[in-house]
């Protein structure tokens, strides 16, 4: 029986910056240096599911605060 090369049974984790953005790591590999997990694993599409559903506001954490300081 052939296997579809092209289906990714990968697990993967949602990791996160300092700035809050987002990315999706394989669980077998270290986090990337300043990335911390944020608690989800799973699937490629489920990961990438619950970043559309956090990440909400693409700008970095420093140019909100940098905008919401300069609105005062």
């Amino acid at each position: 029986m052939y296997q579809d090369e092209t289906i990714d049974n990968t697990i993967y984790k949602v990791v996160v910056n300092h700035e809050e953005q987002y990315s999706i790591w394989s669980v077998d590999r270290e986090n990337p240096l300043g990335w911390k997990d944020a608690g989800k694993s799973g699937l490629k599409h489920e990961c990438l599911e619950y970043v559309r559903e956090v990440w909400t506001d693409m700008r970095p954490l420093s140019l909100r605060k940098k905008m919401q300081d300069s609105a005062r």
